[in-house]
């Protein structure tokens, strides 16, 4: 019975520090290039919703990707803002990384390459009204 209660606080530990670590990569997503912020909020409210009833709370009302977590679990959508915002970000983040950073021509069709595949891949969700 012990072994088992133990078993069940590690893990619920492990889903809050998975969270945690999935929480700060979807925030450095927002400022840096290829780094996916939905995804890692979504796996965030995953984690803390195995791990934390008071944490994933947090994470659903938070007040800057709170709504946009929701809405993807609940409609699998996303608001033409923060699709808007996204390929803003993504296109702006790629043309700086490509033109300033990188002088290798494989490279820069790389990075265009993947903004292309990702702008499809958000564009692919319906957008909520």
């Amino acid at each position: 019975m012990y072994l088992c209660t133990l078993l069940i606080l590690n893990l619920k530990a492990l889903y809050i520090i998975l969270g945690s670590i999935s929480l700060v990569l979807g925030t450095l997503g927002i400022f840096l290039p290829l780094l996916p912020t939905v995804p890692f909020y979504l796996l965030t409210a995953w984690c803390y919703m195995r791990g934390s009833e008071k944490m994933y709370d947090r994470v659903m009302n938070n007040k800057y990707f709170g709504t946009i977590v929701r809405d993807f679990q609940e409609h699998k959508s996303i608001s033409l803002k923060t699709k808007i915002i996204s390929i803003f970000t993504l296109w702006g983040s790629i043309l700086l990384s490509a033109f300033l950073a990188v002088s290798l021509w494989w490279v820069r069709l790389v990075l265009f390459a993947i903004a292309i595949g990702v702008t499809i891949h958000v564009l692919s969700f319906r957008t909520k009204t």
